[in-house]
């Protein structure tokens, strides 16, 4: 590592810098933001349909500097800005939208041009405002979406943009996580609506700007300022609205999660500030060069998540001397309030009397906003400090002995963002980077980002992924179905009371016993049985009579369910895809067999036609074929990335998905969305259509007599008090739901915590019977989440 001397350290020589170890001063010039701020007479306004307004009579807000000085102020946007900006958007879509791909990737790179030219002001305004971002990240990410809206229609031609994005970012979001979603949109044919956090609001007027220079037409790009976070559901309110994506921390975004419930429109998650995440060292790892990794990006001023640092026994004594070593000659850390010491403070003092002992760079200051670099030894697991880091230079250490306990305590924390593994065993590293519940790994190194890594948020780091061709799918939806959900306004739902009503009585009202209707079974862990209830609802046939009777499940099946499930999906991931083709297969095959007796509870529960029920029948036994020749075709692969290293991304199973089933196709659908689960590793708990749920009970038998693990597939019948099971459940990761506008509502006001990926449909429009490629495709992509793997080799 070379250090040069820099002006005005002259009086030390390369020797002293070698000794001490400290970086070399910085320019700290911000004379070209300062020129644009004063230009615009540091009073920051709106930007709508491609120049900046002024509203009278509105509040604004200051932006803050690192010593508190005023930056420049911004404008609070009231309702009317909002729908105005909306409005704008909906007419620059029109334009935007009938572009070629060719058109629209000249704007982006005359975009590219334009960041390259003006990037020193760009990078000193983010300084100014506390959101630094480099500008040639910003540079990287505009050409490579330049070359994706270059290519949309060529790689992917059965798709179509959402319409009006609204992307929403937190205050205290980064640049580079507000461009990540605004440049995919905009490659894949949106128009946006940007509501940035106060500290990237500067940063953000100044794209807007850049992107009028580039040539983006009027309306296509709109940044609306404001006050609080109430302002990104008063958007979302807007018919012209089609899609909702934020970037940020948790609360906001479960506050934006329940503020829009109900109103018809998608809402997506990327929750990567305030993470937790693991910094492991195998003890045959490079310890010199973890420590100076760690270092670099645990005691940060300013950082997007806290690290856990979990170290192997056998190397344990040579880390904490390493630690001291590099801490000596460390200087506080500027917090961004005394109440933020405070609890700083409160921490350290839980971590101390649970046993951890304290390694820190210097003395703690009397008063003020300064703390010093803390590494916390021997801390347990269970603490505060682990589970939720307050801001602050703090850094948990953890042990551990084998390396399976390594993993495991990575994968303690809640959030699953990413994690740096530190080894020289590729095989180790290879093997730990697969157990890890987190969206990108990093081995031998840390926080590299790159626009054409694919990362998933897992657990409770977000419900999309960002970055690669697989993060493009968020801003499209296929060209062949409509929205899967209906604008409205939100239904006055008790969500204390949703799925708690009664169920309606089950009479006996037959006299004669060859007349009384067959009772079914549900299948709950590999076993056929009754509701624990012991409850049951009748079953009509078209006429109005009734036709049988089927359990009227509730929390206590469905927990029994999830239960089994977890239990044996760990092992049917871990089958190779070629067995797991061959189970589909053989389940593909047990239909075949049972045709007759499905037809026949097909035609009786729908009233179709002898030739539509067996062409429904034939149609399922084709579609679990088809996932079963998939299992082995979708994987991820290397990436080309600019860097020196190597990386490469796979698709990986959710865990446990929930399926309230259609009622339109109800074998066809129900198989569909079985096979595309079960294909990609998941366990599932299906939820029949409650109109139609004999073909789905009659599937249990063909389910019997395949080699599917007993509880990897469990069907329950009943109503709303399954889905509100399934919202509560903390182990179902995913949620697909075919139902009322009501309860579409309640999953989007429940599923925000404990965070589930929702797929909601209000209306019945999907053509199981000869979908389209790309609705497949778009089931499968429901069914994974994705994972990147950076490996230095350099």
């Amino acid at each position: 590592m070379l250090y040069c001397i820099m002006a005005g350290s002259t009086n030390k020589t390369v020797h002293d810098i070698f000794q001490t170890m400290e970086y070399g001063p910085t320019s700290t010039s911000t004379a070209t933001a300062q020129a644009w701020l004063e230009h615009r007479s540091r009073a920051l306004d709106l930007f709508i349909d491609g120049k900046f307004v002024r509203p009278a009579d509105r509040q604004t807000r200051s932006v803050a500097g690192s010593s508190g000085e005023t930056v420049c102020s911004t404008v609070c946007a009231v309702q009317e800005d909002v729908s105005l900006s909306a409005s704008s958007a909906a007419s620059g879509f029109k334009y935007w939208s009938v572009l070629t791909c060719h058109q629209r990737a000249k704007v982006l790179l005359s975009l590219v041009s334009g960041l390259q030219r003006h990037g020193q002001c760009l990078s000193e305004l983010c300084d100014l405002s506390q959101c630094p971002s480099s500008p040639s990240t910003l540079v990287r990410l505009a050409q490579y979406y330049a070359s994706w809206a270059q290519l949309r229609d060529t790689l992917m031609p059965d798709w179509t943009p959402w319409g009006v994005v609204e992307v929403v970012v937190s205050d205290d979001c980064s640049l580079y996580s507000l461009m990540l979603k605004v440049l995919p949109a905009l490659a894949m044919g949106n128009t946006v609506v940007l509501i940035p956090g106060l500290g990237t609001s500067p940063s953000a007027l100044l794209l807007a700007q850049l992107f009028v220079e580039a040539g983006l037409p009027a309306g296509v790009l709109n940044v609306v300022t404001g006050s609080n976070a109430s302002l990104g559901a008063s958007l979302a309110q807007d018919p012209n609205i089609s899609y909702v994506t934020y970037s940020g921390n948790k609360q906001d975004g479960e506050m934006l999660c329940k503020a829009t419930a109900g109103m018809g429109v998608p809402v997506s998650l990327s929750l990567s500030l305030g993470a937790t995440c693991p910094f492991i060292i195998f003890e045959s790892a490079d310890i010199d060069s973890a420590v100076d990794g760690v270092i670099e990006i645990a005691f940060k001023k300013k950082k997007d998540c806290q690290w856990l640092l979990c170290v192997q026994e056998p190397v344990w004594d040579n880390v904490v001397a390493r630690l001291k070593l590099r801490l000596g000659r460390m200087k506080c850390v500027a917090l961004n309030t005394e109440a933020e010491r405070g609890l700083v403070e409160n921490a350290v003092h839980e971590a101390q009397e649970q046993g951890a002992t304290l390694i820190q760079a210097s003395p703690v200051p009397p008063s003020g906003a300064l703390y010093p670099p803390t590494v916390l030894c021997g801390i347990a697991p269970s603490c505060s400090c682990v589970v939720t880091p307050p801001p602050g230079p703090l850094l948990p250490l953890l042990s551990f002995r084998s390396h399976s306990e390594g993993v495991t305590l990575g994968n303690h924390s809640p959030h699953g963002q990413a994690a740096s593994l530190w080894t020289e065993d590729l095989t180790l590293a290879l093997e730990a980077a697969k157990s890890l519940s987190v969206g990108c790994v990093w081995v031998n190194s840390h926080s590299v980002a790159d626009p054409s890594l694919p990362v998933s948020g897992h657990k409770d780091s977000g419900t999309c992924t960002d970055g690669g061709k697989e993060g493009l799918f968020q801003f499209l939806r296929p060209s062949s179905s409509s929205c899967p959900v209906r604008r409205s306004s939100p239904a006055s739902v008790d969500y204390s009371k949703f799925g708690t009503e009664a169920s309606a009585a089950v009479i006996p009202n037959a006299s004669d016993p060859s007349s009384v209707p067959s009772s079914y079974l549900q299948l709950v862990g590999g076993k056929q049985c009754k509701a624990v209830s012991g409850s049951s609802m009748s079953v009509l046939a078209p006429d109005g009579a009734v036709l049988a009777y089927c359990p009227d499940g509730g929390r206590k099946d469905v927990r029994n369910a999830v239960e089994a499930a977890i239990k044996v999906q760990p092992g049917w991931m871990k089958k190779s895809p070629a067995a797991r083709a061959q189970s589909l297969y053989s389940l593909a095959e047990g239909l075949e067999q049972r045709k007759r007796e499905v037809t026949a509870s097909l035609r009786s529960q729908t009233g179709l036609s002898l030739e539509e029920a067996e062409k429904e029948v034939e149609l399922s036994i084709a579609r679990l074929c088809d996932w079963a020749a998939r299992c082995d075709k979708e994987r991820g692969g290397a990436l080309l990335l600019p860097q020196s290293g190597s990386a490469f991304s796979f698709p990986e199973a959710l865990g446990v998905v929930g399926i309230v089933l259609p009622d339109s196709s109800p074998l066809l659908s129900l198989v569909s969305l079985l096979g595309a689960s079960v294909a990609m590793g998941n366990a599932v708990v299906m939820v029949p259509s409650q109109k139609y749920p004999l073909p789905a009970l009659e599937f249990i038998q063909v389910l019997h007599s395949s080699d599917l693990p007993g509880g990897l597939v469990n069907i329950i019948t009943g109503r709303n008090q399954l889905t509100q099971a399934l919202a509560n459940h903390s182990v179902i990761k995913s949620i697909w739901y075919w139902g009322s506008h009501e309860g579409c509502q309640y999953l989007q006001y429940t599923c925000s915590s404990p965070l589930k990926t929702l797929w909601l449909h209000s209306q019945e429009r999907e053509n199981w019977t000869s979908p389209h490629p790309s609705v497949l495709e778009e089931i499968w992509r429901q069914a994974v989440q994705w994972k990147s793997v950076w490996i230095p080799t350099a």
